[in-house]
């Protein structure tokens, strides 16, 4: 490295002097200055004797001095003598060899990265890149595995596969998926493509679903606790899962190929914004992006929103180790590539993230090993020699001329360094070599893929001491490691490694060891990483069993055994295994949406855009003339306006007037069924209500003369049809907090509301989208059957379909659950607690009287998922009851003087199943604000409430009739006889129920409010008889002054007389 400077010329050596004065005033001039320090001069006697004159006496000196400059050279400028002139050389040869390594890194560099400026000065010399994740994994589920807890079922997970095939990538999704059954979880897998690894996920337990385009938006995500998207090829599923109600369900996407990483910068030298906005908001709606090693993440970053994380662990290094030896000759590719077969092949890899773009990396590297190439590199055997190879950036003739002007620089043999580029074929020059150096000074994040796929081949690696190689690779066993920059400690290390000019058989040792080791690394963290992830990711309901503690694994392994036949035979379906970038062309989705994109986001109508935008911008001239306009414009239809006033109209026939005034009736969405909605419901005697909450759920809902949707929020109804809006009719229903914690029943409370202006018929009933998810709604059969029925039918009855243990998991759990114990275990063990001290409060119940209703265990169904039909005047009873019961577990919730909080395992709406978890109160728990977020406990009244119609109705008297929703066959549950002992039909009898509605009209109407939200007022109507009363006083009052003016009239008329015209002219 110190020798960069020219050589002297032969006739100066032999003189003993030097050869320039004027340009080599470097390495040469110090290594000749000590042989004229050994031979000094004698000092001559008349050195005095031929003095110039004064006058002259400066230019003497300047000669005098460039003569001694000349002959004694740099030292003479400085005047040290000794052991002070000793340490002076010694440290002006350290100065110039940094200087030297600093020109050759420069010269490097000036070919390496002349493309990369910008990256190299974003990232200076010394400094890493690093991938820091904004998501903290928590301790997950250590602290509820102590609380007592009671599952009827494991926790659900949803798996969409982009493509099921025999590659690393299933393999690694195949191994994480069979341990984490074993602590628990229950998988269903939705493939978005057919293929041979069909049978291999059957044979671990999970069933198997075909996920055409066409059944995207009719599967029900809600069912699962979470979901799981592997591939970039499962894109469009995610879109299905991108809109309400499924718009809150934790969302997991792997993304394990670089696929659309490589197509990200041609977009954006595209200008195809609109493409990268797409893949953005695909990645948003994802709750964690996670990718298999720290380099991905960096290379989409561009999409980064704050979700990235890494698990790290893939057998994608080993597998394609292995299928590229089993049809690769390694002898034929030395052949193929001008390599002797004796020849060392010496491997130099580094970052393949780093080296492609930052040329500091190169620099340093080759300085660490400038020693090693001196040492072995200059020596040339009879029958093979040391050749280095350098595995980096690309296979451009740029990066091989500047590697061979290093070889040339350091008196290196020709041949001796050679270059490959990473976009070549790497498993070739991987399985050439001998031995493998890692010659990065980037400290990584994660184990080096590079590495790992040279251990895999069998090859022993030399790698400098970094902390996440220590971890695995056992110095002298699995490797050899050498202290980062210090050439000495690497050349000791790689002398391990040669013998009498051959590879020794500690480096076949070492080889033999990693292989063994490479076949399953990382298995352990990948699994505990999935294990920790999903623990903190999913929200598990109370009617969900726990997950299994994650276990230690000192060393897992991958399923090898289930792919083995392809490995060996080289059959999988994996592409990328040369090296090559083929990811694009299997890629289907990426092409498809590239394509769609190109018309809207090209080159040339991006730049029209802009120039449009520049001579589009309104100048300060146009704003005036813009305002001047409007001015006019004003002025010009006040003055239209005043002499239409002035000017006698014709009010125009009543027939007109009439059919305009009909018109505008009929703007009146909500008052007017749409014709096309009212024809098709004629003469039916029901109509059934499906109640939704967001564009997600329309293919779950029919079309037909029994049905009618009732939609939750307003910007969520089906276009061209005549759904109810309930924010409509139920103002308070726009307030997301109410329609949040009420959920379905808030859509029943607005068609309550003045039902005679939207129902009239004599039947109602309602069902929630969730039950076509759940195969639990009514077939064409049991339609007829229903409708036949209720004809016929006369009195209280209610017929339901969806019953509670509908979905529940565990086989013969009706014949030991009872209703209460049922729904504790739905709603986290609080059920029975809050429905007594709401229904305590409802009533003003002492504390010494019971306040929880029976309800028997018969081993008969309860109704579920808001689905039953029954009279409408039922309907308005249960309303009545529901609007205070609701108004009492607001006001539980709301008490400032009680610390309740919800206090369930998962209060997000758990549309899980039928029966629902409900966020309960107890004034004994203190603060828990801190465990649940506004997120968490939003929906806190939703499941309760789903379950109250069967306290009502049972308590109330009412026939309940089930109907099996496929057979429609009809089996009354409960029967009313057998409800002695049971029924508590006093605290449900209408004139109780009215009497005590007609106290809450009263305090609301004169604004006496128990407390400050008060939610029963905002529910529906208020009315007592002191409002109908007023009503009547005031239409009295109207009627006496309109005939007050009426005799007025009259009386005027009769004392003035008639005015009338003359007759005649």
């Amino acid at each position: 490295m110190g020798r960069s400077g020219s050589p002297l010329d032969s006739s100066d050596e032999e003189n003993g002097t030097p050869s320039s004065t004027n340009n080599d005033l470097g390495f040469h001039s110090i290594r000749d200055r000590f042989p004229l320090k050994r031979n000094h001069p004698n000092p001559s006697p008349k050195k005095n004797q031929n003095k110039p004159p004064s006058n002259d006496r400066h230019l003497v000196r300047k000669h005098a001095t460039i003569n001694r400059f000349n002959r004694k050279g740099l030292i003479s400028l400085f005047r040290f003598k000794g052991a002070y002139l000793l340490y002076f050389i010694v440290f002006f040869a350290v100065f110039v060899f940094a200087m030297a390594s600093m020109v050759m890194q420069n010269s490097i560099a000036s070919v390496f990265g002349s493309e990369r400026r910008i990256a190299r000065e974003r990232l200076r010399f010394g400094s890493s890149l690093r991938f820091v994740q904004s998501q903290v994994i928590g301790d997950g589920l250590d602290s509820e595995r102590s609380k007592p807890r009671i599952g009827l079922r494991p926790p659900r997970i949803g798996l969409i596969v982009g493509n099921i095939m025999l590659d690393p990538r299933s393999l690694m999704l195949v191994t994480v998926v069979k341990n984490l059954q074993t602590l628990g979880y229950m998988f269903k897998v939705y493939a978005v493509q057919n293929s041979k690894a069909h049978s291999i996920w059957e044979q671990i337990g999970c069933q198997v679903s075909i996920l055409g385009p066409e059944r995207y938006d009719h599967i029900d995500w809600s069912i699962f606790e979470g979901i799981i998207v592997d591939s970039l090829e499962a894109k469009e599923a995610i879109s299905s899962l991108m809109q309400e109600p499924f718009h809150s369900i934790p969302l997991i996407w792997i993304i394990q190929e670089d696929t659309l990483a490589n197509r990200i910068p041609v977009y954006m030298e595209r200008g195809m914004k609109h493409l990268l906005l797409s893949w953005k908001s695909a990645f948003r709606r994802a709750n964690v992006v996670v990718f298999p090693d720290f380099s991905l993440p960096m290379l989409y970053s561009v999409l980064d929103t704050g979700n990235f994380f890494v698990v790290p662990g893939s057998p994608v290094d080993v597998w394609a180790a292995e299928v590229y030896s089993n049809t690769h000759d390694k002898y034929q590719l030395r052949k193929e590539n001008g390599f002797h077969k004796n020849d060392i092949i010496v491997l130099v890899v580094g970052s393949s993230f780093f080296y492609d773009e930052l040329s500091w990396d190169y620099a340093v590297a080759m300085h660490d090993i400038a020693p090693l190439l001196i040492k072995y590199a200059r020596r040339k055997d009879a029958e093979g020699s040391l050749k280095f190879v350098f595995l980096c950036g690309n296979s451009s003739d740029e990066y091989n001329d500047a590697f061979q002007e290093v070889a040339s620089r350091l008196g290196l043999l020709q041949g001796s360094m050679t270059h490959y580029g990473l976009d070549g074929d790497v498993n070739s020059v991987l399985l050439m070599a001998d031995v493998v150096l890692y010659g990065s000074s980037q400290v990584e994040q994660g184990f080096p893929s590079l590495i790992i796929r040279a251990m895999s081949f069998g090859i022993p690696v030399i790698t400098p001491d970094f902390p996440v190689i220590k971890k695995y690779v056992v110095d002298g066993l699995h490797g050899v490691f050498f202290t980062k920059h210090d050439p000495d400690a690497l050349v000791k290390a790689f002398s391990l490694f040669i013998s009498n000019g051959r590879l020794s058989k500690f480096a076949k040792a070492v080889g033999s060891s990693g292989r063994l080791l490479a076949n399953n690394m990382l298995v352990a963290e990948c699994i505990t990483g999935y294990a920790r992830l999903l623990e903190n990711v999913l929200k598990f309901p109370s009617d969900a069993l726990l997950p299994g503690p994650i276990p230690q694994f000192e060393q897992g392994s991958w399923e090898w055994n289930l792919f083995g036949n392809e490995i060996g035979q080289g059959t999988g379906d994996i592409a990328n295994m040369d090296g090559k970038d083929t990811s694009y062309i299997n890629s289907s989705v990426v092409r498809v949406l590239e394509e769609v994109f190109t018309n809207i986001d090209s080159t040339g109508a991006s730049e029209i855009n802009q120039q449009t935008r520049v001579h589009d911008i309104p100048s300060e001239l146009d704003w005036d003339v813009l305002r001047d306009i409007e001015n006019m414009e004003e002025s010009e239809r006040l003055e239209m306006e005043e002499l239409e006033e002035r000017m006698e109209s014709d009010s125009g026939l009543w027939d007109d007037i009439y059919r305009n005034a009909r018109r505008s009736y009929k703007l009146k969405f909500e008052d007017n069924e749409r014709d096309e909605g009212e024809l098709e419901r004629t003469g039916q005697p029901v109509c059934i209500y499906e109640i939704y909450s967001g564009a997600g759920a329309w293919p779950f809902l029919h079309h037909g003369s029994l049905y009618r949707g009732l939609s939750l929020s307003s910007a969520a109804r089906r276009l061209r049809s005549d759904d109810v809006d309930a924010v409509g009719r139920l103002p308070f229903l726009n307030n997301t907090y109410y329609r949040n914690i009420l959920c379905e029943i808030g859509g029943m409370f607005s068609i309550a509301k003045r039902v005679e202006n939207i129902h009239i018929k004599p039947w109602i009933g309602f069902q929630s989208w969730r039950a076509t998810g759940r195969k639990v709604s009514l077939s064409l059969r049991a339609e007829k059957v229903l409708v036949e029925t209720i004809q016929e039918t006369k009195g209280n009855v209610i017929f339901f379909w969806a019953h509670l243990d509908m979905d529940g998991g565990v086989a013969g759990s009706n014949d030991i659950l009872t209703f209460w114990s049922m729904c504790d275990i739905l709603n986290g063990r609080y059920c029975r607690t809050a429905f007594e001290d709401a229904f305590r409060q409802m009533y003003a119940l002492p504390s010494h009287v019971e306040a929880l209703p029976p309800m028997p265990d018969d081993g008969d169904r309860w109704s579920a998922l808001h689905s039953w039909v029954m009279p409408t005047p039922s309907f308005l009873e249960f309303v009545t009851f529901s609007r205070m019961f609701a108004d009492s577990l607001d006001a539980l919730h709301t008490d400032s003087s009680k610390n309740n909080s919800c206090l369930l395992s998962s209060c997000e709406l758990e549309v899980r199943k039928p029966s629902g978890s409900f966020c309960s109160f107890n004034s004994s728990v203190k603060s828990l604000s801190v465990l649940f977020n506004d997120q968490q406990k939003k929906h806190c009244y939703c499941r309760v409430l789903e379950l109250l119609v069967n306290v009502w109705a049972y308590h109330s008297g009412r026939k309940m009739v089930y109907l099996d929703p496929i057979s429609g066959s009809l089996k009354e549950q409960h029967p009313i006889e057998q409800r002695e002992g049971f029924w508590w039909g006093k605290y449900f009898n209408i004139t109780l129920l009215k009497s005590m509605d007609e106290d809450l009209a009263e305090a609301a109407d004169d604004n006496d409010y128990p407390r400050e939200k008060w939610l029963w007022p905002s529910t529906g109507e208020v009315h007592w008889q002191g409002i109908y009363e007023r009503e009547r006083e005031e239409r009295y009052r109207f009627k006496m002054d309109k005939k007050r003016k009426t005799l007025a009239k009259l009386y005027e008329r009769h004392k003035n007389g008639y005015p009338q015209k003359s007759l005649g002219r």
